[in-house]
């Protein structure tokens, strides 16, 4: 891929400013006329919504755990050939994954499938000469790795910076610093209980764009990035381009999908992977009123925010009567955590007030103030159902604040998973089934298992064959 540029924006740990960096990179190469293809290490629905509004270019996640390297790889060159320029923003710290054993899910594994040179960012808040034995400890860990240089943040000033040059300059000199970023730079991105704000509540006005790219013309070399930024020498460079395949069917039909403040959390593949199914995916908004066409032969409701305008959703008698009518039809309905919630019998919110929901599900939720489940998870069908065949495993995340609460005896009511437990869990059933609808808290990432889309078109179109 001659003339691409990427890179890998990698971090010490969670909260050293490397998002914000990603974001003022993307920021200031967009602004030098860079068509810039923005990526997310990990399950995460939030900072690619930023991604996105900054570069114009849909964000797109990479993930060493639910997808495999031969995925990553096509997925990434497919994209990148439609651009100048990846950057790439890390999960956690560089080294931080699935486990504590191995490097699978981690940061460092993906610059390594993918060829990528690292930009670690280090917060030298309170540190001198040791920042630089830290980064000697990342330099080290793994001697796969590939740096490009570092980025250190939250510095109290030039002196700071001349300092920490110089620890560098004698310990590791061949490592640049690229720059240096003051803490007393205003630049902050909103945060809320499940992360930051999502990109779909807020709109990036050219102004703060302006001062992100700002912040790094200012303190880091870029020209110098530049450079060191040349894609096409790391092994995951010479994977062969991904190839979209289409399966073949007679006539598209329509999976209507909520999107909107309250669902927005997805996974694009999970779209793509869809439609090349044979769906025609048609969005509408629970939120502003709107309920799913007539002619849906399916629905998909996303995870997101519903506590937050649980009164909202809960006025929207035409769309919850519309679920409750859809699933006497036998329509398939899949919903994810907050589509599970929408689906439940209430919403129980911090405030103390009770929503009433669609009323599918013989149970209620309960919004949490601490987080009830984080983390990968694989689940395994138990039986033939909406995502397919018994046995067919598939890889997701839990990430939720809420419960489930008032629990209602309903002999219709089974479980379509059974969740493989980790290291500090036990195995458990999920997949909460009741009629033609799925719902459960797990985010599946249906690159993972590719049969699962496939089936729920299926299904969709043979429902669609009954009404008719």
């Amino acid at each position: 891929m001659v003339g691409k540029l990427a890179f890998l924006v990698g971090g010490t740990h969670s909260g050293c400013g490397k998002t914000t960096l990603a974001l003022a990179l993307m920021a200031a190469f967009k602004a030098r006329g860079m068509r810039v293809q923005p990526f997310k290490v990990g399950p995460d629905f939030i900072d690619p919504g930023f991604h996105t509004q900054i570069t114009g270019m849909a964000s797109r996640n990479l993930d060493g755990w639910m997808l495999g390297r031969d995925y990553n790889q096509r997925l990434f060159r497919r994209l990148l050939e439609q651009a100048d320029m990846a950057i790439v923003e890390g999960v956690m710290g560089l080294f931080d994954g699935y486990d504590g054993l191995t490097e699978s899910g981690s940061s460092a594994e993906m610059a390594k499938w993918l060829g990528l040179p690292v930009i670690l960012v280090v917060d030298a808040r309170s540190m001198a000469r040791s920042a630089a034995a830290l980064v000697y400890g990342f330099r080290h860990f793994d001697p796969g790795l590939k740096f490009a240089g570092i980025i250190f943040n939250q510095l109290g000033g030039e002196g700071h910076l001349d300092y920490l040059k110089e620890a560098m300059s004698a310990t590791l000199p061949e490592l640049p610093v690229l720059g240096g970023i003051p803490r007393e730079e205003p630049i902050r991105i909103p945060e809320r209980h499940l992360g930051l704000v999502t990109a779909d509540e807020i709109t990036i006005d050219p102004e703060w764009e302006q001062n992100l790219a700002g912040l790094v013309e200012r303190y880091v070399d870029l020209d110098l990035i530049l450079r060191l930024a040349e894609y096409g020498q790391g092994r995951g460079s010479h994977a062969p381009a991904e190839e979209s395949v289409r399966v073949k069917m007679e006539s598209p039909l329509i999976i209507a999908v909520a999107r909107d403040a309250a669902f927005c959390f997805y996974y694009p593949d999970n779209f793509e992977l869809l439609s090349q199914a044979g769906a025609e995916i048609r969005f509408f908004s629970p939120v502003a009123g709107e309920s799913f066409p007539e002619d849906s032969a399916g629905l998909y409701l996303g995870g997101g925010y519903p506590e937050l305008y649980a009164e909202d959703l809960s006025a929207q008698k035409h769309f919850l009567a519309a679920i409750r009518g859809a699933i006497s039809r036998g329509m398939p309905i899949y919903a994810e955590c907050g589509g599970l919630m929408v689906l439940s019998r209430f919403i129980d919110t911090l405030e103390g007030k009770r929503h009433p929901m669609a009323g599918v599900l013989p149970f209620g939720t309960r919004m949490l103030q601490r987080r009830k489940a984080l983390g990968y998870t694989e689940v395994v069908l138990q039986e033939s159902s909406l995502l397919g065949e018994k046995g067919l495993v598939i890889r997701g995340h839990e990430f939720h604040y809420s419960e489930i609460v008032e629990e209602e005896t309903n002999p219709a009511l089974t479980f379509a998973y059974r969740i493989r437990g980790r290291k500090f869990g036990n195995d458990r059933p999920e997949g909460y089934t009741v009629g033609s609808a799925l719902a459960s808290y797990v985010h599946l990432h249906w690159g993972s298992a590719p049969e699962a889309p496939v089936s729920f078109v299926r299904q969709c179109r043979e429902y669609r064959a009954t009404v008719k």
